[in-house]
């Protein structure tokens, strides 16, 4: 096997170009074998071998830098920078990252995860290589599905200042992770006909500086004006027009060609944007066929595509997504709003059942957000459905555009608390500190998969900001005894003990009731609450609570810092100092790979972990 031969950086540029086909065949094999048994993102990965391997021949790394925007389809850079024999542990407890992180490899250039990133990170490494009189190159990759993120626009008006080469690959598939929407998408549609383009391109450019004395000055002209030949000769506009060289579109899958148009970048004075033509799941018919379902899998079989442990019970997404279509048709006001996540949301059925209320704005959030706030002041009620990571990325218009003007806008976060195998930039432990700290927002979390739908029901008819987070994965339906009519900043008292009581909140409660039977070993009776708000906070119930309880024990699946817990404390602090408070959360740390129970137990989130601590802080 060709793969066998490459064991560290650069020993792809010892491979004869004869045999780039053979290597891509077995590149696509390796990641199909490993991902069908950990799980990860295919799709992505499948699609960007030749890129990948075009990139590792033309620049020497680590030397020369590549930033990958967002991440998922830096698998063959991990494989060729001598990673492969790790792929077994991918995304596991303890193995390599699903993303490029700098603490593996110093041919990961930029921790990332989050997209539209790579340009302004990038821009920042050419400036610093400049002042320091360097002379390594710099690439930055970005999806077609990441430019719908105004940051890459910010980035590349911010490049055109550029006197000094810097690469920007396009890696155009047509997708983000579902396909893509809006006015960008449309535009790269119209250049990716333009086939003759980069022949016709350098083929003026070159005949034309052949003409003595006049040549060099007819080329700078054509590239100065904005208007007549130019707009005949360059589909490429927009990017010309930002002051960045355009080369492309090219083959993506072949491998000779993307070389040869890098080579030609390599010489760019300035910055230039190398447009690359891939397909999502490239050399495998099911992730082909389905690109969006094989983005993230689940372990798989490789002859079928068919997961191999199909989720028995519904997951919160779905819980949300039934929910909504059926209040969606009760009420023609509700509207729904994504950010490239239809799928992912659940948001696909209320697309297929009510398509003019249904939004997919693209990778902006903060536009999702204000634009939201915009249907809002039009007298809608827009429903806000995006990932708890990637709401803070909006967090100025949440707390400017909804929040200071008190506006009827839902939030629906999804993936909220540890969600496991996508680590530190995917976890949304972050959402309770964020949202609650903003004036006239209401955060509350649901128990189980019967509060999530009494809750979204109840967020509907409130008035002004409200945000319901809840978490990845089957959704619980313990507790079903438990169903009291939700009162906005009301808690549900579960189980009525003494001395000591166990205050909950969302994906924690079902833990409080087992760490209550635990603590039933040791000779306590507790009280479980379950808090239901964040903000506003039971302060009733705390004080009721004080009566007969000594300790408060908090638990959530957020940092601790701002959490439920903090505010709690602050509470009990100031009214009722003679008690004890016992916060219980996430730890002020990122919190690595791994999965979800993994990592409770790896930060003592878990029965166990809990127990231990109450045992030792408990003061009798």
């Amino acid at each position: 096997m060709i793969l066998e031969k490459i064991h560290k950086p650069n020993d792809i540029q010892k491979i004869p170009l004869e045999d780039f086909p053979r290597l891509a065949g077995e590149i696509r094999m390796f990641l199909i074998e490993h991902i069908s048994k950990t799980g990860g993102h295919l799709a992505s990965n499948l699609g960007a071998v030749e890129l990948t391997m075009a990139l590792h021949n033309v620049f020497h790394l680590p030397e020369d830098k590549i930033i990958w925007d967002v991440g998922h389809q830096a698998y063959a850079h991990k494989i060729l920078t001598g990673r492969k024999e790790e792929f077994s542990m991918l995304r596991q407890m303890g193995g390599i990252s699903g993303f490029p992180k700098r603490s593996e490899s110093p041919c990961d250039s930029f921790d990332t995860g989050h997209s539209s990133t790579s340009i302004s990170a990038g821009l920042g490494y050419v400036r610093a290589r400049d002042l320091q009189k360097q002379s390594h190159y710099v690439v930055s990759v970005i999806g077609d599905g990441a430019l719908t993120g105004g940051m890459a626009y910010e980035a590349m008006n911010n490049a055109a200042e550029l006197k000094k080469n810097f690469i920007i690959v396009l890696n155009d598939n047509k997708m983000s992770i579902s396909p893509n929407v809006g006015g960008i998408s449309a535009y790269l549609g119209s250049l990716r006909t333009a086939e003759s383009y980069c022949g016709l391109k350098l083929s003026v450019r070159k005949n034309l500086k052949k003409i003595p004395k006049v040549g060099e000055a007819m080329v700078q002209a054509v590239h100065k004006t904005k208007t007549g030949i130019k707009q005949l000769l360059i589909p490429g506009m927009l990017f010309e027009n930002m002051g960045l060289t355009y080369l492309g579109p090219v083959n993506g899958h072949n491998t000779r060609q993307m070389m040869k148009l890098l080579n030609e970048a390599k010489r760019v004075e300035g910055p230039v944007i190398v447009h690359v033509l891939t397909e999502k799941g490239w050399g495998y018919e099911p992730a082909m066929r389905y690109p969006s379902k094989f983005h993230g899998t689940a372990p798989f079989e490789i002859a079928t595509g068919a997961l191999k442990n199909k989720p028995e019970k519904a997951d919160y997404t779905d819980v949300f997504s039934s929910t909504l279509c059926k209040l969606g048709g009760k009420d023609s006001s509700i509207v729904a709003v994504t950010a490239a996540m239809p799928a992912g949301t659940g948001l696909n059925r209320f697309a297929s059942l009510y398509p003019r209320r249904f939004f997919d704005v693209g990778i902006a959030e903060a536009h999702a957000v204000t634009f939201a706030a915009g249907l809002a002041l039009g007298g809608l009620t827009p429903v806000v459905a995006i990932y708890s990571s990637f709401l803070q990325r909006a967090f100025d218009q949440i707390l400017h555009d909804v929040c200071m003007q008190n506006l009827h806008v839902v939030f629906a976060i999804d993936r909220a608390g540890l969600v496991g195998s996508d680590g530190e930039t995917h976890h949304g432990c972050f959402d309770f500190s964020y949202l609650s700290l903003m004036p006239n927002m209401t955060v509350m979390a649901p128990k189980n998969k019967w509060e999530l739908s009494d809750m979204l029901e109840f967020a509907l008819d409130q008035p002004g900001p409200v945000a319901v987070r809840y978490p990845r994965g089957e959704a619980c339906d313990g507790l079903e005894q438990y169903r009291e009519p939700i009162e906005l900043g009301k808690s549900e008292w579960l189980v009525h003990g003494e001395e000591l009581a166990i205050l909950t909140i969302g994906s924690m409660t079902m833990t409080g009731e087992e760490v209550r039977l635990a603590l039933q070993e040791d000779g306590w009776n507790p009280s479980v609450v379950n808090m239901r708000f964040v903000k506003p906070l039971d302060e009733e119930r705390l004080d009721e609570l004080a009566q007969r309880h000594s300790i408060l024990v908090t638990l959530e699946e957020n940092v601790l810092s701002g959490g439920m817990g903090e505010k709690v404390c602050s509470y009990i602090n100031a009214h009722h100092p003679q008690m004890q408070v016992i916060s219980i959360g996430i730890p002020d740390q990122f919190v690595g790979h791994g999965s979800v129970s993994q990592l409770r137990k790896q930060i003592h989130l878990d029965v166990e972990g809990i127990v231990t601590t109450i045992r030792e802080r408990a003061v009798r």
